[in-house]
């Protein structure tokens, strides 16, 4: 059994695509509430690591654990509903529906569009209203709440990966994995977003695990980092120390 103090353990794990090795023997874990950022130079695995976490790719080898149950192998629909989410380098929206109305995509029970109950809306009225009320709390976490009404094809770039942030809010996950979230964003909205990753921990119990590659925005707000060279976790610990150690120095930093 998985201890208390981890959310999420990765043991092992090892995944190739013909010749290579794209992840070897990667064992890690997430303590609950936390923010770990993982970095590595392009091709050293985070990407294809988060894959296998989240269920896009079965791994050769090892296992993932979440809450103490493996989840090795398991469907990406069957991980996302067991409480882990992930969003993506492009994210992926609904364009022509407003904020609210992509965030309110993400509850998982509509008891409003079901054929039987749709016609009686006493039934879930409350319940809707609770659905929204609780959106319009995600999106004011995510500084969001001004654009609401607006579509989202409307949105920066900054704002879209927020407004995907909220879908998996939403969705009642208590684990993020994040791919590159401020990639393309300039300064202010970035420093903004990694500042709703800190209010999401904080008021709604959420544990983060960001790929990112601006570190000198990043590392101000992350608990913990693990750098990543040739498939294979070369340092961890904090951020000071795993900037400074000279393995992660030569393969990220370029010496």
């Amino acid at each position: 059994m998985a201890s208390e103090e981890q959310v999420l353990r990765v043991s092992g794990i090892r995944k190739s695509f013909g010749r290579l090795q794209a992840i070897d023997g990667v064992s890690f874990s997430l303590a609950p509430e936390k923010i770990t950022i993982l970095i590595g130079p392009n091709g050293s695995g985070k990407t294809t690591l988060v894959n296998v976490i989240s269920g896009y790719y079965k791994p050769d080898e090892g296992d993932v654990f979440y809450k103490g149950t493996k989840i090795t192998g398991w469907p990406p629909h069957k991980i996302y509903h067991a409480g882990i989410a992930r969003t993506f380098q492009i994210p992926s929206l609904f364009l022509k529906l407003n904020v609210l109305e992509n965030v309110l995509a993400a509850e998982r029970v509509n008891p409003g569009e079901s054929f039987l109950k749709a016609p009686f809306r006493g039934m879930w009225s409350r319940q809707e209203e609770e659905s929204t009320e609780r959106a319009a709390r995600i999106l004011d976490l995510l500084g969001l709440s001004g654009v609401w009404s607006k579509q989202a094809s409307t949105l920066s770039g900054g704002q879209m990966k927020l407004l995907e942030m909220g879908r998996a809010l939403m969705s009642g996950a208590k684990v993020l994995l994040l791919d590159e979230p401020i990639s393309g964003v300039n300064p202010t909205l970035a420093h903004e977003i990694f500042s709703a990753l800190v209010r999401s921990r904080e008021e709604m119990g959420v544990t983060f695990l960001v790929i990112e590659h601006r570190l000198d925005i990043a590392l101000r707000y992350v608990d913990h980092a693990i750098a990543m060279a040739f498939g294979r976790i070369i340092a961890s610990g904090s951020s000071e120390a795993v900037i400074n150690d000279p393995g992660v120095v030569e393969a990220y930093l370029g010496g």
